[in-house]
């Protein structure tokens, strides 16, 4: 099962005796176990048919005792064990496992691990109960997610505005939602969120960020580009050299990319290419028209020896804004 799927049974009643969750991208772990926590039993049940547990605190033998009680007053106990990733010897658990109590709902959260899928242990789970992997999405995918997250809640939000969000926060799933709550407290329902929005609330600068120093790169807009480095040296603590280096980076990867497109004038086939959204093919279309290949790759190898001056290495005494005055320079020229 995917994670809409063991959400839309949530909701519909629809319960499996063990939730094994396991895997590198946290916040889906958390929605599915905090969406039992919240809405499985009301609150006259959880009083006694609720336990939060911890893996670093219980062993499989007290465990399995806790998930054998029956439930006072109630279809359901549930047991929550977060960090389960900290029980050692978890595959004793098999004993249960074999043959749960459909009157128990056991949700393991087993965070930045992932069990031996050929190991018997684990297909047990998954013929018992629900073994669900939590896996980091692709830098590529995050605008995706964050645009049907905003439609989810009756929001919409342009190409620019998302991408700018995706270059600031990164993928981390759990800041990027906390911040798009933030956005949407401070707006009124169905609104359609702008970079004037973004900046006002999250604290992103919608003319001085990593997404307007790449578009003003790509097309050699030397004036555009001064000002954003001036702006990134003066406020180096929300724009560290090493992002934007990064961000540079992946994009020229990109240029190059574009450069070998087979079919350039089919938008969405180099948009699937690049992983970008078709409505920026067109950028990458301007900067290879300004960067010929064997610029390109120059760019890119440029990017990986101030990437190491950035870290130290043969930099005696350059500043972070000064490295960036230096490599914008010579991208440029």
């Amino acid at each position: 099962m995917d994670y809409n799927q063991i959400i839309n049974d949530l909701k519909n009643k629809v319960y499996h005796p063990i939730y094994f969750l396991m895997g590198d991208e946290p916040y889906f772990i958390d929605k599915i176990s905090d969406f039992i926590s919240e809405k499985v039993l009301d609150a006259a049940e959880k009083e006694f048919n609720q336990s939060v547990l911890y893996g670093k605190d219980i062993d499989t033998t007290a465990l399995i005792s806790a998930l054998k009680r029956y439930p006072m007053m109630a279809n359901h106990q549930v047991v929550i064990v977060k960090e389960a990733q900290n029980i050692r010897d978890i595959e004793r658990l098999a004993t249960y496992v074999e043959n749960p109590l459909k009157s128990t709902i056991l949700v393991l959260c087993y965070k930045f691990k992932t069990l031996d899928k050929r190991k018997s242990f684990t297909k047990l789970v998954d013929k018992n109960g629900i073994l669900f992997e939590s896996k980091r999405l692709y830098d590529n995918k995050i605008p995706e997610w964050i645009d049907n997250y905003l439609n989810d809640k009756d929001y919409i939000i342009g190409h620019k505005a998302v991408t700018m969000i995706t270059e600031f926060l990164g993928n981390d799933l759990g800041k990027i939602a906390n911040e798009l709550e933030k956005l949407m407290i401070n707006l009124p329902e169905k609104s359609e969120i702008t970079t004037e929005h973004i900046e006002k609330y999250i604290g992103i600068s919608k003319d001085y960020n990593n997404f307007e120093l790449q578009e003003a790169i790509s097309k050699k807009d030397v004036v555009k580009a001064t000002r954003i480095v001036y702006y990134f040296e003066k406020n180096s603590r929300n724009n560290p050299l090493i992002l934007t280096i990064i961000n540079l980076f992946g994009y020229f990867t990109k240029v190059l990319k574009y450069h070998y497109a087979p079919d350039k004038r089919n938008s969405k086939e180099v948009a699937a290419m690049l992983g970008v959204n078709p409505f920026f093919v067109k950028e990458y279309e301007i900067a290879a028209q300004n960067y010929n290949i064997k610029k390109t790759v120059e760019v890119i190898a440029l990017l990986r020896e101030y990437d190491l001056k950035s870290k130290g290495l043969e930099n005696v005494s350059g500043s972070d804004g000064d490295i960036l005055k230096e490599l914008v320079y010579k991208i440029m020229h």
